[in-house]
């Protein structure tokens, strides 16, 4: 019974505080403290690393871990930490501005297309299409037209995210416009824009905030994956994938090359992830 009253509480705690209640505390804390680590490591990089990444430090190759290198130097004599700090600030600035682009565009096609018939049969083909090429080979045919680098990534990023922030926006919006408080707007003569940005967009807005939580760890995998395999960030220059793909000819002489980017890929894609399912379950609650 005690167990019963306490589940209880904290449910009707979740109703009346809201979503934002949901990052202060088990879920949502957790992922907002790994993403925040993380983050701020990258944006005091200079202060936690007196090495910079691009310079080759004579006698230093493929070094292991010791006070001077916490991660070992590589196989071009660089400092590792250095090199994985300088990644972070990559993939964040990459993601941060793709994914709010991706939001941006699709939320607006999405909007659009609940407004005639035929915008809507259009958007929806459209996204059919995005959705039919898997994310690599978007990512290669994309990196064959305008070569490889960061652009293509945020471009595939963008593409990616455009089909799913669009259907979501639509299928809010085509739920809240059924509400009577939109019925009565049109009753007394509103036009469908203003109903839309008075009324349907701020009640739309909140499930937005789950899936922007949950993109932003598909964009760190998408950068990941394609500077793998070579297609993203170029060398020299670093980022979580391409310092990932560089070890592996050097992995039995200094592991570290590799498992320093992989647990930041991991730390970062699993807060953003705990944010979204803290996120979604505040919403559910409300």
């Amino acid at each position: 019974m005690t167990i019963e009253k306490t589940a209880v509480a904290v449910d009707e705690s979740a109703r009346r505080h809201g979503p934002l209640s949901a990052l202060r505390h088990g879920q949502g804390l957790a992922g907002v403290v790994l993403v925040a680590v993380v983050a701020l490591a990258g944006v005091f990089a200079g202060l936690l690393s007196s090495y910079d990444p691009l310079t080759q430090i004579p006698g230093a190759n493929l070094l292991g871990p010791s006070a001077q290198h916490w991660l070992g130097t590589d196989h071009l004599n660089r400092d590792v930490a250095a090199r994985v700090l300088a990644g972070i600030r990559i993939d964040l600035l990459i993601a941060l501005l793709a994914v709010p682009i991706g939001a941006l565009v699709g939320a607006l096609v999405g909007l659009a297309a609940t407004v005639h018939p035929i915008a809507d049969v259009t958007a929806q083909r459209v996204f059919d299409l995005i959705l039919a090429f898997p994310t690599l080979i978007l990512g290669i045919t994309l990196a064959a037209i305008t070569g490889p680098g960061w652009h293509a990534v945020v471009i595939v990023i963008v593409a990616a995210e455009i089909p799913i922030f669009g259907r979501q926006i639509r299928t809010a919006v085509l739920a809240v416009r059924e509400q009577p408080f939109v019925e009565a707007s049109e009753v007394i003569g509103a036009d469908t824009w203003w109903t839309l940005r008075k009324h349907v967009l701020p009640n739309t807005i909140e499930p937005l905030g789950v899936q922007f939580a949950l993109s932003l760890s598909v964009a760190v995998f998408i950068e990941g994956a394609m500077s793998f395999i070579g297609i993203g960030v170029l060398p020299p220059q670093p980022s979580l994938g391409s310092l990932i793909a560089g070890s592996i000819a050097n992995l039995d002489a200094n592991p570290w090359i590799a498992i320093g980017p992989l647990v930041v890929v991991a730390a970062l894609t699993l807060g953003f992830l705990l944010i979204a399912q803290a996120l979604g379950r505040a919403r559910r609650l409300a």
